[in-house]
């Protein structure tokens, strides 16, 4: 008697809500035999749209933008890929999860056209798995695996918060990246005596008290003389000299920091603010042997092998102060040798169609040695194995940019539930479209109807398809609503009553 009713309270917080839902808690696991069923996948229904997004009946709300697959996952890591596609004519930008087929697995859109999202990403908070992102304007937030917003904060001291880094360190503190203009004579490099340089601040803060821990500004430590650009060429007033992009925190608890226009990697000591050394650029500490040297680069990672995962965007020009590749840019991976001061490259890894990103991009090195490469303005996310073969491409839309893209493992749990949308198209037949934004272990839909809440049976299930699962369901009864179930069987939600 115990085992009854603590297994139909279990079902009924699952089915989230109560006497309702009293009835179904007796057919659980009763679905109809594979001849009798009554539920069957709708064919022929069209996704994405043909203007590249996707559009969905049970949620109208969300239209994000539709990725080109051009080379099917063999072999890949396990995981999802996580892009932040900017706003479009047609389609939503924001925070977006997408899996090998390039259906959606989670999206959370943004507000308005002239907002952004960048760096989306999973990391570790307090122990736990989180999304993290940069928001316009100048925000920073984290995710728990239910999509609960645990955290939302801004720069201090007056700052307005950059988005190019947003770094959750193992003391669970957050590392950003400012952009900040300071008044500078610039008529030694072209430009006017009254003008601005900007500088790349870095800044670490406490996540639930806002304090700042540690403050950084390369215009303190790096001189102007370090750049590879000059006012005439710049698309900012009067010159973005440091352009910082990434922060990662050194296995002896130091920081690296990644400055595009230098072309160079900085490693800062996190208690002076002293800089340790220089890799690559004007004045490298490190003799750069033949491959190693990088330009115009992003996203320096320390590895545990000890090595440093650079994205080598490559060198670039500029024309009218747009930046403009003019070599194919690459993924690398260089041996730093700190004792003999001497920079090998040992991993290179380039697109056969020979990508040129003029910005952005990121080299993502996975636990199993595979390398995830997100190609910045060049739009390709590609996944190559160790040896270098290319394993899985894809393309976002020209007007769809990511800034960055990686590959996670991600279990989400939503506390929402499963949205559906109905239509009869027969006195015998209606079509049910349902969803459940983010709900990753859902496996099968299974359909109940009935004349009204209390009297519904199991017409049959059909398994979880992409984003959206579209069925025909042969019934008459007006009342139906269909649960979500995992591999096991087990009910992790149903949708609201339809009554058609």
């Amino acid at each position: 008697m115990m085992d009854t009713k603590f297994t139909r309270r279990r079902f009924l917080t699952a089915m989230g809500a109560g006497a309702t839902y009293l009835a179904l808690a007796n057919i659980v696991g009763c679905e109809a035999p594979a001849h009798t069923r009554k539920v069957s996948p709708l064919q022929d229904v069209s996704y994405p749209l043909p203007d590249g997004l996707w559009a969905y009946r049970s949620r109208p709300d969300l239209s994000p933008p539709a990725v080109e697959v051009t080379k099917k996952a063999h072999g890949t890591a396990p995981g999802y890929i996580f892009v932040a596609p900017e706003t479009s004519a047609t389609a939503q930008g924001g925070s977006l999860i997408i899996d090998d087929r390039g259906q959606i697995v989670w999206f959370r859109p943004l507000q308005s056209g002239s907002e952004r999202a960048m760096n989306f990403k999973t990391q570790t908070y307090r122990g736990r798995p989180v999304l993290t992102w940069g928001e316009t304007p100048g925000e920073y937030v984290i995710f728990d695996d239910s999509y609960r917003e645990i955290a939302r904060f801004t720069a201090a001291n007056g700052y307005d918060g950059d988005h190019h880094e947003f770094l959750i360190s193992p003391q669970d503190t957050a590392l950003i990246t400012i952009y900040n203009a300071v008044p500078r004579d610039l008529s030694a490099f072209g430009g006017s005596k009254d003008s601005v340089a900007i500088q790349g601040i870095v800044q670490e803060l406490d996540i639930e008290t806002k304090e700042v821990i540690f403050e950084w500004k390369s215009i303190d430590h790096v001189g102007l003389d370090e750049t590879y650009v000059t006012p005439a060429e710049d698309h900012y007033p009067g010159i973005d000299y440091f352009h910082i992009n990434s922060i990662d925190v050194d296995h002896d608890n130091n920081l690296l920091i990644s400055a595009r226009e230098t072309s160079t990697v900085y490693k800062i000591d996190r208690k002076t603010g002293e800089v340790i050394w220089r890799l690559g650029g004007k004045m490298s500490d490190f003799q750069m042997e033949q491959g190693a040297r990088f330009a115009f680069q992003h996203d320096a990672r320390r590895l545990p092998d000890g090595t440093i995962s650079i994205f080598d965007n490559g060198t670039t020009v500029f024309q009218n102060g747009v930046p403009k590749a003019v070599e194919d840019s690459r993924a690398i991976v260089l041996e730093v040798d700190e004792e003999l001061m001497r920079a090998k490259l040992v991993d290179e890894y380039t697109h056969p169609e020979g990508m040129r990103a003029d910005a952005a991009g990121n080299t993502q090195v996975l636990p199993d040695g595979d390398v995830f490469v997100g190609w910045g303005r060049a739009l390709a996310i590609s996944e190559f194995s160790h040896e270098g073969d290319l394993l899985f491409d894809l393309r976002l839309p020209p007007q769809n940019r990511s800034y960055r893209a990686f590959r996670f493992p991600w279990r989400g749990n939503p506390t929402d539930r499963p949205a559906c949308a109905a239509e009869r198209t027969s006195q015998e037949e209606i079509r049910l479209y349902v969803s459940w934004n983010g709900a990753t272990d859902v496996a099968s839909w299974e359909v109940l109807a009935g004349p009204r809440a209390g009297r519904l049976k199991s017409l049959g299930s059909i398994p979880k398809e992409g984003f959206e699962t579209a069925m025909v369901v042969r019934t008459a009864d007006p009342y139906s609503v269909v649960m979500a179930k995992d591999r096991s069987g087990r009910v992790l939600g149903t949708t609201e009553p339809v009554t058609l």
